[in-house]
């Protein structure tokens, strides 16, 4: 029945492979749609057999979130690759969610324009699986994430019904930001089918500048230099190994950059730092977010553990990866000390979430979206 039901959808299908295992979960059909009424007549068929479904883009995070309770069909949106609207004027874009980055990148570059993410997996991940995984990269301090950057959303619901919100609405979910849901919600809600983004102008010119601390030094200088005049679009870290020095690194864009970026230190390049906004590689990968102000105490609970860590002190985002077992503990204290950490991938059992006080708003949110626990079951924070 269930074959039988995907089949009178129209949608191509496929056979699963190992790679498209969702968190070793290995998904019975491999669905290709090519519309936003085909994902809506995929997930109407799915209703009609009580088939689970997870979306997925460019497969760069399917090890990311907890494992679904179960996957029958893997929506894959690799078909839905292409730019709908590139108003120029306007500095907005409008791309199916199977869009690869980098065919954004190339194709806004000609104007001269940019959607402003450096983030992991740049080149390879897909506009709706960065918006799905929430991502964001070194330049949302001065930019905001693609969250902020987001100004419409296609999206299909569980049951088929496809509903949009923010620019150029058609059918809107009453009371519902269906862009801020659905952006890090891991595919529990429903398919991403269509995005709508404000651009910023591709910079005139771009300078890095890096320093080595030590990790008490860290917190200080990182507040200097996003205060200072030159105006740095980001500052990240790199700390590959807790019981060394901290690489502190910042970025100046615009005109006269590199006079500015020769303002903050000597070191100055135009080449990006090999690791600036990757997530790193480990058999464990967290989030940790805190406030600014805590980066000391987060630099001073990791050193000798073994860990490595990256990311932004000015906005308290980083990533923390590592290998062993002795992930767990260090995860475990991190929490205790007041900081927010969200387990992406790992082979170990932890909490992968840690205490979220949002959680019975998010299970309200869940049961009015996808009340038959279809998308992505058991993949978000709570099991939702």
């Amino acid at each position: 029945m269930a074959e039988e039901a995907l089949e009178k959808s129209g949608v191509t299908l496929r056979e699963a492979g190992p790679l498209d295992a969702v968190g070793d979960v290995l998904p019975s059909y491999v669905a290709l749609p090519e519309s936003v009424e085909e994902i809506s007549a995929l997930l109407r068929a799915c209703a009609e057999a009580d088939l689970a479904a997870v979306p997925v883009g460019g497969g760069t995070k399917l090890d990311w979130g907890a494992p679904p309770e179960r996957c029958d069909v893997l929506i894959d949106t690799c078909c839905m690759n292409q730019i709908i609207e590139h108003a120029a004027g306007d500095l907005v874009v409008r791309a199916q969610a199977g869009v690869t980055l980098e065919a954004l990148a190339d194709r806004l570059a000609t104007q001269g324009q940019e959607l402003v993410y450096d983030g992991p997996f740049r080149a390879d991940a897909t506009v709706g699986g960065l918006l799905a995984a929430g991502t964001a990269g070194p330049r949302s301090f001065r930019y905001g994430t693609p969250r902020d950057l987001l100004i419409g959303i296609t999206v299909v619901l569980a049951d088929g019904t496809i509903a949009k919100s923010g620019g150029k609405v058609v059918k809107n979910v009453a009371g519902y930001d269906l862009g801020k849901l659905f952006t890090g919600s891991f595919g529990t809600l429903g398919v991403i089918a269509e995005a709508t983004f404000r651009l910023h102008p591709l910079a005139a010119e771009r300078a890095w500048v890096q320093t080595r601390l030590t990790p008490a030094q860290v917190q200080d200088a990182a507040v200097r230099l996003a205060a200072a005049q030159a105006e740095p679009t980001a500052v990240e870290l790199d700390w590959p190994d807790p019981s060394g020095p901290v690489t502190l690194a910042a970025l100046v864009e615009g005109a006269a950059a590199t006079r500015r970026a020769q303002t903050l230190l000597d070191e100055v390049t135009s080449s990006m730092p090999g690791w600036w906004g990757e997530a790193g590689e480990g058999e464990s990968l967290a989030e940790v977010r805190c406030m600014p102000d805590r980066v000391g105490g987060v630099l001073a609970a990791l050193e000798g553990t073994g860990l490595a860590l990256r990311g932004s002190p000015v906005s308290g985002r980083f990533f923390l990866r590592g290998d062993g077992a002795g992930f767990v503990p260090v995860v475990a204290g991190l929490r205790e000390a007041g900081a927010r950490v969200s387990v992406l991938a790992s082979p170990y059992l932890m909490d992968r979430w840690g205490e979220v006080s949002a959680l019975p708003l998010m299970r309200r949110v869940k049961e009015r979206f996808d009340p038959g626990r279809r998308m992505s079951p058991g993949r978000f924070v709570g099991g939702i």
